[in-house]
């Protein structure tokens, strides 16, 4: 098998064969980082211009309704998670200790950001708490009740969550497998994983009742294909596989669908709109898949741009911490001052929630997220913990961080 790489200066070199490409790559990828941050901001955008006048603080013109492409940019993260889990995979790592570190990393976060979640809405809401839900949501198992009360109780964010716990709790065994597969088997499951999350998108919407098919639409299961992309990708970058394509490709992609699936939405007849909504997910997670694959094949290539600067890097770090948190001040703020005027101005005023949001972001990251995550990653058992990688076959000759045989095609 052979493919195009790309030189350090970013020209395509000549072909070669995957095997034979043996170039360290990083574990860290500082623009990934960046664009976490970016992702989480979009969801903000739409938390705050809302769905018309039924939610939200103000709705901005100018951008809405493509603000409310937004919210899908929880599907750029269930594709990162696929791809930054299998990039930086530890084949001799105890399941356990995997389990801790990703417990450790968004559950400390999560369970303060609930606090004001509740106080939010609930006490100030003045709703009762249907406490089997609540509770469900602290515990991030929300997503399988399709009785939750309300749809998505406690921290309404935490949804996302409730569906990459399957992807953590399934990623041990699924990672053991799927590293060992042939491409062609890979990429043939990846993209029938895609078209079975249409199908059943439209089998839902077709056979169920609107809120159950609602729900099925937000259980974890559904969302496996995009965490399956996010694997393929990072195997296939590391197989050697490089695309000729520089971010901005992608980018004017997604800028491009997100004007055309409003456009058309407004101007095409039920039937059309319908699978227009029905495919996109899918379509999402493709573009999201290939933003990765461009930024991730800039980086290893060694080029450095505005993403890989240390403010942009810190925002993309703390926007866990962003994303918990931002939906409730949101509310919290519709709630003390009421909605604002639906016209652009309002749009400083998103700017302005959003740098207190960020600012609480850091406190929150900077006191819980990260000093919880170091105390229990410590007390990881060490017969839990990873063996030393194997040295090196030849003097002098570098391992690759993390790509073990497992990476390579059989």
């Amino acid at each position: 098998m052979s493919v195009i790489t790309a030189t350090r200066n970013g020209r395509a070199s000549k072909r070669m064969p995957v095997e034979s490409a043996g170039a360290v790559l990083p574990n860290r990828l500082d623009t990934l980082t960046s664009l976490r941050f970016f992702a989480a901001f979009a969801v903000f955008a739409h938390h705050f211009t809302g769905a018309g006048h039924q939610t939200g603080f103000g709705l901005a013109p100018s951008i809405f309704p493509y603000s409310e492409m937004g919210g899908h940019g929880v599907t750029f993260f269930f594709v990162l998670s696929g791809f930054l889990l299998t990039w930086v995979y530890k084949p001799h790592e105890h399941p356990f200790a995997f389990y801790i570190r990703r417990v450790a990393r968004i559950w400390p976060a999560t369970l303060v950001a609930a606090v004001l979640a509740y106080y939010v809405f609930y006490e100030r809401a003045n709703l009762a708490v249907e406490w089997k839900s609540f509770i469900a949501s602290i515990f991030l198992v929300q997503n399988w009740l399709p009785d939750a009360t309300p749809t998505l109780p406690g921290n309404p964010v935490t949804w996302t969550l409730s569906v990459e716990i399957l992807f953590y709790a399934l990623f041990p065994l699924l990672a053991r497998f799927v590293v060992r597969m042939r491409t062609p088997l890979l990429v043939g499951l990846t993209i029938l994983g895609l078209v079975c999350m249409w199908a059943v998108n439209w089998w839902a919407y077709e056979n169920l009742a609107p809120g159950t098919a609602r729900w099925v639409m937000r259980h974890p299961l559904v969302y496996l294909p995009q965490f399956l992309l996010g694997m393929t990708i990072a195997l296939l970058l590391r197989r050697g596989f490089r695309i000729p394509m520089r971010p901005i490709v992608p980018l004017a992609l997604l800028l491009a669908y997100v004007y055309g699936f409003f456009q058309l939405r407004a101007s095409l007849s039920a039937d059309y709109v319908a699978q227009l909504e029905y495919t996109l997910r899918p379509t999402v997670a493709v573009i999201a898949g290939l933003i990765i694959i461009a930024f991730v094949q800039r980086e290893i290539a060694g080029h450095r741009g505005l993403l890989n600067k240390k403010p942009l890097i810190l925002l993309g770090v703390w926007s866990f911490s962003f994303y918990l948190l931002h939906h409730a001040v949101i509310r919290l703020a519709t709630y003390e001052w009421g909605r604002g005027q639906d016209r652009d101005s309002v749009l400083f005023t998103m700017l302005g929630m959003g740098l207190v949001i960020v600012a609480m972001s850091w406190a929150l990251y900077r006191f819980v997220e990260e000093p919880a995550n170091r105390w229990l990653v410590r007390r990881i058992p060490a017969r839990w913990r990873p063996a030393p990688p194997a040295a090196p076959a030849a003097s002098g000759t570098p391992a690759a961080p993390a790509a073990s045989e497992a990476y390579s095609t059989r």
